[in-house]
């Protein structure tokens, strides 16, 4: 009887064994032309990977015979890093039609912008800075000026930053011509800035637009397995003054995300004002089955967006790894057993300065492939075994069950 359970129990906590990577048991292969083999390398993630290797990459393993290359997955994507302080207002007040305070930057290494908080409304003014290490002493640094606005009657948005170069000076000196009282400044904060740029590549294309009564409708079409990231809208320069609810559809119609697109050009202003934005991200689609999406334009009473384009993009994917003086590299993906890649590499990547670009090859199936062998627990191999193994076991349990009522209705002891 012990047996019998202690077997059952095996049979239910036998457990599958981690698939383990074989260049084998990949369906595609690429070979790798390394641009340095002493120098950290990277290569693009394609369309042949987006199409053929798994959504999220995890089955990519680069191989030198039968040594896996450790690698990092980086997606080019924009990054920043902010260091954001308030910075108290000094000498706050009026000088002819313009509004003159200070700002005190004890404590701040380096600064490249700030950015007011006003209670200002429907105005365009000019923020001169300069920077000095005295207040109200000594010689000043003109840093700039910048363009500073609210169109809240035409619902056109709003920019209270000043941009300066990275600067380190103790005071800052703002001038504000126009638009702007003394008592509609009520705080400063300051902030230094570091960005990279993203990196965008071409994720499909989409068709010419229809117009339907208030909406411009645009259908793309996805590259299959694309990650799509955003929308870039190319809107002649021509077209200015304008913001668009925009709408993107699965092909359930289902939505996806609603943002809007924008430009605003005030020449009438002075200074001018220049500021759109012509992205709107998206949920990302990485689904090799989803290839079709529906964009609508709501233009309200104005006339549609006169020879707008519209391009489907994703972050730009790069695969990081170390030759170690080996050039014969290949690339081995299309394993959808095999769990993810866990490599000190990945753990500790740090992107060179100096990486160098490899090229992939053309993608081809792999000759030396051979389907993975059936790595299922023996339980769930073998169903009907487990399920007569159970009946029985019942069977017998109940068998001693019945014996014991009818030793005990009889006056034997359980155990007779």
């Amino acid at each position: 009887m012990k047996f019998l359970i202690v077997s059952l129990a095996l049979l239910f906590l036998t457990a599958a064994r981690e698939p383990s990577a074989s260049p084998q048991y990949f369906q595609k292969v690429r070979d790798i032309q390394v641009a340095s083999a002493v120098h950290q390398n990277y290569f693009v993630v394609d369309a042949d990977l987006w199409a053929h290797a798994r959504p999220d990459f995890t089955d990519l393993r680069i191989y030198t015979g039968d040594i896996q290359v450790p690698y990092a997955l980086a997606a080019e994507d924009s990054s920043t890093a902010t260091e954001q302080h308030d910075a108290p207002i000094l000498n706050l007040g009026a000088v002819g039609t313009e509004t003159h305070f200070d700002l005190d930057m004890e404590g701040l290494r380096e600064y490249d912008r700030i950015t007011l908080r006003l209670s200002a409304t429907n105005f365009v003014a000019t923020a001169n800075v300069e920077g000095r290490e005295a207040l109200g002493e000594g010689a000043a640094t003109r840093l700039g000026s910048s363009t500073i606005y609210d169109f809240s009657r035409e619902r056109l948005g709003s920019s209270f930053v000043l941009r300066v170069p990275p600067s380190t000076f103790r005071y800052l000196h703002v001038r504000i011509s126009g638009g702007v009282e003394p008592k509609q400044v009520l705080n400063a904060e300051i902030s230094y800035l570091r960005e990279s740029k993203a990196v965008w590549v071409s994720a499909g294309s989409c068709d010419a637009m229809e117009q339907r009564e208030r909406e411009t409708i645009v259908t793309c079409n996805l590259l299959p397995g694309a990650p799509l990231a955003r929308l870039a809208f190319d809107v002649p320069h021509d077209s200015f003054n304008f913001r668009r609810t925009v709408t993107v559809f699965n092909a359930r119609s289902t939505a996806l995300v609603r943002g809007s697109i924008s430009r605003i050009r005030m020449d009438k202003a002075r200074p001018p004002v220049l500021a759109e934005e012509l992205t709107l991200r998206v949920p990302c689609i990485c689904n090799p089955e989803t290839t079709a999406l529906r964009v609508t334009i709501d233009n309200g009473d104005d006339p549609p967006l006169t020879g707008l384009r519209v391009e489907p993009q994703a972050l730009e994917r790069r695969v990081y790894f170390d030759p170690q003086g080996r050039s014969d590299l290949r690339l081995y993906y299309g394993d959808d057993k095999l769990g993810p890649p866990v490599y000190d590499y990945a753990k500790f990547f740090k992107k060179d300065d100096d990486a160098e670009a490899a090229q992939l090859g053309v993608e081809a199936l792999n000759s030396a492939y051979t389907p993975r062998p059936d790595e299922r627990p023996w339980s769930d191999r073998h169903p009907a075994v487990l399920w007569v193994a159970m009946i029985a076991a019942v069977a017998v349990l109940g068998g001693f069950a019945i014996r014991a009522i009818l030793n005990v209705k009889s006056g034997n002891p359980p155990n007779a």
